[in-house]
């Protein structure tokens, strides 16, 4: 089994169309694929968060969830003010270790340094016990470089691997900025640019979403991923 931990420098940077994207990918590859969400914020009992939007791109069916919180917060916070009990590191590592397809992906909420829970554990943390690399989505345009840079640093000071950076969103027209950082973005960071995924990725059918996946990854990163399997 492998195990791939997927955090981006922000939110909304496409972590959820790129673990999508991930799990197609590795399926076209011949593995069994399964999904983890530790933290789903901002979705109402009921109502399709991002494990759903996952599962209608690249059709993986073995998921979990470990806590959802309806405010839009990061997860410590918003189960404070839901009333909720706080995630506690155990019950994602349990929920993780429970799934037991070739490939497991975790995907984090937010950045890299969001607390989750009890004691403020992050996904650093998370990422430590399984031991497992992290992917970094990234977005295109100004900025980026910092954030990369600044993710990228603190998987290092916490001894994690990067398994590469992916650009969650690239624009049919790219600017000046979003064109040199392809370039720029392995420069500061170290860590190769693995894929890009095209702008409007999340709004295609499963099937057109399932064709087109593997040509946004690079092929021998994805190999590179899978060898432990």
């Amino acid at each position: 089994m492998t195990m791939l931990v997927v955090t981006g420098t922000s939110t909304d940077v496409g972590k959820t169309i790129v673990t999508a994207a991930l799990a197609a990918a590795a399926m076209k590859m011949g593995a069994t694929v399964a999904v983890a969400k530790p933290a789903q914020t901002g979705v109402a009992d009921g109502e399709p968060g991002d494990i759903a939007e996952i599962q209608r791109l690249s059709g993986v069916v073995d998921v979990r969830e470990s806590a959802r919180y309806p405010d839009p917060l990061a997860p410590d916070v918003a189960a404070r003010r839901a009333s909720m009990p706080l995630l506690t590191l155990q019950t994602v590592l349990d929920d993780i270790r429970s799934l037991t397809a070739d490939l497991v992906l975790v995907e984090g909420a937010g950045g890299l340094l969001v607390r989750l829970g009890e004691d403020g554990f992050t996904l650093v943390d998370v990422a430590r016990e399984l031991d497992a690399p992290v992917v970094v989505v990234c977005s295109a345009g100004l900025g980026t470089l910092n954030h990369a840079a600044l993710t990228t640093l603190a998987l290092a000071s916490a001894g994690l691997a990067c398994a590469g950076l992916i650009i969650g969103s690239w624009p049919a027209e790219p600017d000046l900025a979003a064109r040199t950082n392809l370039d720029q973005l392995s420069v500061v960071t170290g860590a190769p640019l693995i894929g890009r995924l095209p702008e409007g990725a999340g709004t295609m059918t499963r099937a057109e979403f399932i064709a087109a996946a593997p040509s946004w990854l690079d092929r021998q990163a994805m190999k590179g991923i899978l060898s432990a399997w």
